[in-house]
């Protein structure tokens, strides 16, 4: 028989004695203080009611399904059909206990189905919870109750982990409890695998959580289109649920061995999980050729992306690392990083210097003669831009200028700048700024040969400082309302490793001017990110964490584009990497209007420095709202 169905019985005679006992312990109590428990007195009528109601309420509990579901899955509800199935068996007994002679008084009646319901509740209470409870190391611990999502493989090997590890407390998948699986195949609704049933379907995961009491979602179903996967995470999502995913890649289930370690590969769902498509990999093989041995510098790289550059360069064994940061604090984190991950044996310079500063930027390209540089300075904040247009400009277009000059001079391989996509049908200073970038790198991808100029952009960056996320998690950890500007807004969204894996793939594949975007799936609503990310704190939206629509802020748009339309699109051997065509840069016309640009912002005008980054972005339309 198997172990479930064992249990089963165990649970069934616990039951018949409980009932026997409490009706025992009643006549015994009666009897000792008060009276004789039945109309007729003697010991054979009394045996007789004993057995009568041990069996009525047995047959009655099993009517009420209180042997449905395994005690250990018991919840408030069921434990309605254990009181009615006392009730209903109190009834018959006491109906049928004048036909054997056996009639007891209604004190008795009244005391034992008390005594009775209390004991057989108050059983699967308690070893539900010891069931439930494991201890590690002297460490007690509750048992999570699991819906796992998908019937298929990974699955199989799930149930199978847990089951195995019934006997070893010190195994992770110990810890889980499952309760159900839920899956879109209608063949397998009504079946069940390995004792556990299939409930239903996706869109009645929330229906059974409740039911079930479910404190985790493990969604096991690998393979999985990026919409469907994203489709099933914004319903886990809308409940309290804990959620954890088993990765994309199809060789995370092991090479099909059935004691593979699934569920310690398991991850906790991420805000990015949500974004619905999968994360962008690129061929480490063309990277590592053209960093191994080199001199990479990065600018701006305390910052985030910059600093994630770093960590990536560095494992592609270049020559030397050279960061430059005005932030000192920055460029300090990242060097005790590197220097705790890999020791004092790596290469690396930290400089603090700015951008803006040529003479000190000339020495450092003249003392360190970097192969690639990657651009990452600038400031991005845009409302703080609107503010002070004048910075905007010293800092992002005069600073990738110095950069970009000198290392045409110093004969610099590859030159790659970091933009975005505010810089498409800019509204705001920052973005304007940041397309006078790209407009610098194609002037000089256009008339210099030495180096090849590249631009890379993509939208926003999830976790990158000043982000939405990192504010978003503040406000939710301080009990504060989450604030989203527009009800409306989008944004594109990506991971900063796949921001950084783009910069690195498109140094390794550009010959020069191009502009290269990465196909970020579909914009994400911010309202929607936000209810998100409260959901996966194990709050409920507007209820829990009040969300605040504060407006547009100057500068800002309801929508980015990736590409204007005058560059197309051209794909590359990547599937997720575009190339925007060219546009013809006039040098001359291009460079007196940068002059007169440098002096109105170096003058901090900021009302003519606006007019005349406008006259150089003809797409600029400034929104001030």
């Amino acid at each position: 028989m198997e172990k479930m169905n064992i249990r089963k019985v165990v649970l069934m005679f616990a039951d018949a004695f409980i009932v026997f006992m409490s009706g025992a312990l009643t006549s015994f109590t009666l009897s000792f203080f008060w009276m004789n428990p039945m109309v007729d007195s003697s010991r054979k009528s009394l045996i007789m009611h004993l057995m009568l109601n041990m069996l009525m309420c047995f047959f009655a509990l099993y009517v009420c399904g209180a042997y449905n579901k395994l005690w250990r899955y018991f919840d408030s509800k069921d434990y309605l059909s254990c009181f009615l199935g006392m009730l209903i068996g109190s009834g018959l007994t006491t109906l049928l206990s004048s036909t054997f002679n056996a009639q007891p008084r209604w004190q008795y009646i009244f005391i034992s189905f008390g005594i009775g319901t209390f004991g057989v509740m108050l059983f699967r209470f308690i070893f539900r919870k010891a069931f439930l409870t494991i201890a590690v190391d002297g460490k007690k611990y509750q048992k999570q109750r699991t819906m796992i999502i998908g019937a298929g493989k990974a699955a199989h090997m799930i149930l199978n982990e847990i089951k195995n590890a019934a006997s070893d407390p010190k195994n992770p998948a110990h810890k889980y409890e499952p309760v159900c699986l839920i899956d879109d195949d209608p063949d397998k609704q009504g079946t069940s695998i390995m004792g556990i049933p299939i409930r239903g379907t996706t869109n009645d995961i929330i229906t059974w959580c409740k039911k079930e009491a479910v404190d985790l979602i493990i969604l096991a179903i690998p393979s999985l289109s990026d919409k469907d996967r994203k489709r099933i995470l914004d319903i886990a999502s809308e409940t309290s649920c804990k959620i954890k995913i088993i990765p994309y890649l199809t060789q995370m289930l092991g090479d099909g061995n059935e004691n593979t370690n699934i569920i310690s590969k398991a991850q906790d769902i991420k805000i990015e999980d949500l974004l619905g498509r999968e994360p962008v990999t690129f061929d480490n093989s063309d990277v590592k050729e053209y960093i191994s041995g080199k001199v990479c510098m990065v600018t701006g790289g305390g910052g985030s992306i910059g600093s994630e550059l770093v960590r990536q360069i560095v494992k592609y064994n270049p020559k030397q690392i050279v960061i430059v940061d005005i932030y000192e604090n920055n460029a300090y984190e990242i060097q005790q990083e590197l220097y705790m991950d890999y020791g004092s044996d790596i290469n690396l310079v930290t400089l603090i210097a700015s951008v803006r500063d040529y003479d000190k930027m000339n020495l450092i390209f003249k003392t360190y003669r970097p192969n690639i540089v990657f651009h990452a300075a600038a400031h991005k904040h845009v409302p703080l831009m609107e503010t002070v247009p004048e910075e905007a400009v010293k800092n992002n277009i005069f600073g990738t200028f110095n950069c970009a000059t000198l290392a045409e001079y110093y004969k610099t391989e590859k030159f790659v700048m970091i933009s975005t996509d505010k810089a498409v049908n800019p509204t705001n200073v920052m973005g304007a700024t940041k397309r006078c970038c790209e407009m610098i790198i194609q002037y000089m991808a256009q008339n210099y040969a030495n180096t090849d100029f590249i631009t890379t952009r993509f939208g926003n960056v999830l976790g990158s400082n000043g982000s939405v996320i990192p504010l978003f998690k503040k406000q939710i950890e301080t009990g504060k309302p989450v604030t989203v500007t527009h009800p409306e807004i989008i944004r594109y969204f990506m991971t900063i490793p796949e921001a950084v894996s783009l910069v690195l793939q498109a140094g390794a594949m550009a010959h020069g001017g191009e502009i290269f975007v990465l196909d970020m799936g579909e914009p994400v609503k911010i309202v929607t990110l936000a209810e998100n990310l409260i959901r996966l704190y194990g709050k409920v939206p507007y209820q829990d964490v009040e969300i605040k629509f504060t407006g547009l802020r100057p500068g800002e748009k309801l929508y980015e584009e990736l590409l204007m339309n005058e560059e197309g699109l051209k794909e590359t051997a990547n599937k997720k990497i575009f190339i925007g065509n060219q546009i013809k840069i006039n040098p001359d016309e291009f460079l007196g209007e940068l002059q007169e640009l440098k002096e109105a912002a170096n003058a901090n005008n900021s009302e003519l420095t606006l007019k005349l980054l406008s006259d150089i972005v003809p797409t600029f339309h400034h929104n001030i709202n």
